[in-house]
């Protein structure tokens, strides 16, 4: 059965094997890329700058140890996210990079010293590099023509962008037309959106006084400000801009980056006056602190110091590498910290059943915002830090996100203190909570009766591909739950039963010809396939796939969960027939095992098989004339429902694929094929039509 991951720290990159690289890299490509969406396209981020920065520098290590791990579609080459789809998309004339980071003192003398390098610049050489802070905002581009403002677009993936045109035009910072002259005739000045600390807070006030969500950060809210779909909510926010580059211009007004900016400060665009110009390493840190010791002075968020040379011959002369330019970079702060006392640990479940212990704190102010909770991830990271309840923590708000317990501070850890146990049984519902091999989650596996995880349940169990009940949707079920009348998958089908107190005809949205629409539907759905039953529970790992392999094995619910009990009670064989079952694997089969062992699941399981009545699955067939064959349907099917004929085609023994590869056997492609049949005919794949289709597999 599972076994627990062990804890501690990461491996060092120098000492992974190439196979243990090759993971890493591809568990760490999609952890970023997740981020990254989370950041650029949603505007809420779930980790800190300084844990995020931590994953890329991991990531790049992994490629620079192992060279062949990186591609063009490395995630080194690519910035920011894809646009979101909300707005028109706008390629950009000159892409938006990124800049590299320098965390220490060492790293701007590493930078500045690879610059002289590549000049080949004496010690004597005058190298002017210019210092200003970095913005906590959303970046983005203006383009100028001919002095007016036509266009506006978001950073996106660096290449393309949204088109936030008539947003931008409610920021009363920004010029509708550039002021005085020597403007050229094309200019994009590029910057950063933001919000002031106090404008902030006065929105979080209103925000409170109106009974609604309070926002996290300034960041975050102009972002979301900035992109809203209708411009009249955006005119409401109290944004702001400061420009500080610029993309594709028909001139440049000056031949160095401070000259520049300056113009374009007489141009009417806001520009940061903090910026100055360095002629060596210790003017710049000399500045970063200057600029660090002013920060919570500031009127707005800052994270860093941005360093650039000053003479654009040379920027570019110095060029790019991977996403950034070699010419600038930036200096970031360390996070901002402060200590607390750990009143207790409380233990969330969330919608999937993951166990997440939270800190709760004596109230405590960290970068100007106040921290009650705090997350502690998961039993290893309490193991690993030696939290407990009383001691006192040293909290970290990195880049002013998600706060951070760092570490105890072990000379206040009173004599009371124990070391804290994580809970083996969910705390919502008693269920067992079960850790399994390789994970660092522990989750609830009360599936069915576990009130935390209780809608998402139920939502599940009627959708489409499980019970699929016409009209019953998210918001009905949500409904039904509130009113309690819907708790458990059984309560659907005594609905009807129990109508005549709950009156469900008498509800708003309601009416005597819906509700007995709705209880048509459900009696409807009385008599269902064992496939899509086991899909409906919401067992761990058992998508539609696994549901109709599970279902083919064993043919009947009774099969099943009297193999799953057996396996449960140490019944080694039973445990291994389920293990065996092609495609299952001893991960999908502790699953269903821990499913079917936890009594309350059954006790629910047991209410639901009293109001249904289970279809064996069609057994499959092995001398058809597509068995084993890969097919994929695509356009609109005319004689048959895409599930109708993917079905059919599961039956017939064929794998329903959801792409078109030179390995697909057969394309069966309606009115409207689009992609997939050019791909098809690239590939040289047969193509079929729906009657073709029912020819070959003998229906006509």
């Amino acid at each position: 059965m599972a076994k627990k991951a062990k804890a501690g720290g990461p491996k060092p990159v120098e000492e992974l094997s190439v196979k243990e690289a090759k993971s890493e890299h591809v568990r760490l490509e999609l952890e970023i890329g997740s981020h990254d969406r989370r950041y650029y396209e949603h505007d809420a981020p779930v980790i800190s700058d300084a844990e995020y920065d931590a994953l890329r520098r991991r990531y790049e290590a992994i490629e620079k140890q192992f060279p062949d791990l990186r591609t063009l579609t490395s995630l080194s080459n690519k910035v920011g996210a894809a646009p979101s789809g909300k707005f028109k998309k706008v390629r950009h004339a000159v892409p938006m990079l990124s800049l590299g980071n320098a965390f220490t003192d060492e790293d701007v003398t590493d930078f500045v010293d690879r610059i002289r390098r590549f000049l080949r610049l004496s010690d004597k050489d005058e190298l002017i590099i210019t210092a200003e802070p970095k913005i906590d905002g959303l970046s983005c581009s203006l383009r100028y023509e001919k002095g007016k403002l036509v266009v506006a677009a978001t950073r996106g993936d660096g290449a393309e962008g949204e088109d936030v045109t008539a947003n931008i035009r409610t920021i009363k910072d920004i010029p509708q037309e550039l002021k005085g002259k020597g403007a050229p005739d094309v200019f994009e000045a590029r910057g950063e959106v933001y919000m002031t600390k106090d404008d902030f807070i006065a929105l979080n006030k209103r925000q409170e006084k109106e009974g609604k969500p309070l926002y996290v950060n300034p960041r975050n809210t102009a972002a979301g400000s900035l992109r809203q779909i209708d411009p009249k909510m955006t005119a409401t926010r109290p944004l702001k801009f400061f420009a500080y580059t610029w993309g594709e211009a028909s001139e440049l007004p000056a031949d160095t980056q401070s000259e520049s900016v300056a113009a374009m400060k007489r141009w009417g665009l806001p520009t940061n006056a903090l910026m100055k110009k360095c002629k060596s390493v210790d003017e710049l840190l000399k500045h970063y602190r200057k600029i660090e010791e002013a920060r919570a002075e500031l009127p707005y968020d800052i994270d860093g110091v941005v360093y650039k040379v000053d003479r654009l011959d040379w920027q570019g002369r110095l060029g790019f590498v991977s996403r950034s330019p070699r010419w600038a970079i930036a200096h970031k702060f360390a996070a901002e910290k402060a200590t607390t006392i750990v009143k207790g640990i409380d233990i969330q479940v969330g919608r999937t059943g993951k166990l997440t212990p939270v800190a709760k704190l004596e109230p405590v102010t960290v970068g100007g915002v106040t921290v009650q909770n705090v997350t502690l991830h998961n039993e290893d990271e309490i193991a690993r830090k030696d939290v407990r309840i009383g001691d006192t923590v040293t909290i970290q708000r990195a880049g002013d996100v998600i706060p951070q317990v760092l570490g105890v501070v072990m000379e206040k850890r009173p004599k009371s203190a124990k070391p804290y146990k994580f809970p083996e049984v969910c705390p919502v519902c008693g269920s067992h909570a079960v850790r399994e091999e390789g994970e660092v989650d522990r989750r609830c596996t009360g599936g069915l009766v576990c009130a935390a995880q209780a809608v998402q349940t139920l939502i599940h169990f009627v959708s489409r591909n499980a019970f699929d009940i016409d009209g019953l949707g998210e918001k009905q079920i949500e409904f039904f739950f509130e009113k309690g009348w819907v708790r458990q998958p059984a309560d659907i089908f005594t609905l009807e039963k129990r109508n005549g107190k709950i009156k469900l005809e008498n509800e708003e949205g309601f009416g005597a010809t819906s509700v007995r629409n709705l209880f048509i539907s459900i009696e409807a759905r009385r008599k269902i396939a064992l496939n899509r039953v086991l899909f409906a529970l919401g067992i761990r790992h058992i998508g539609e796939t696994n549901a109709t392999r599970l279902a083919r094995h064993y043919g009947t619910m009774e099969a099943l969960r009297g193999a799953a009990v057996a396996a449960g009670k140490g019944d080694e064989e039973a445990f291994s027939e389920m293990n065996n079952v092609n495609g299952i694997g001893e991960i999908v089969a502790e699953a269903v095992v821990e499913f079917f062992k936890e009594k309350k699941n059954m006790k629910a399981l047991d209410a639901l098989l009293a109001e249904i009545d289970i279809e064996p699955m069609e057994a499959v067939a092995k001398d058809s004339p597509v068995s084993g064959k890969s097919v994929v349907f695509t356009g609109s099917l005319e004689q048959m429902t895409r599930d109708e004929a993917k079905a059919m085609a599961e039956r017939l023994g064929a794998k329903v694929a959801g792409s078109v590869s030179k390995k697909t056997d057969y394309l069966v492609a309606g009115p409207g094929a689009g992609s997939k049949l050019k791909e098809a005919q690239k590939h040289g794949v047969r193509v079929l039509s729906e009657d073709d289709w029912f020819t070959l597999i003998g229906k006509k």
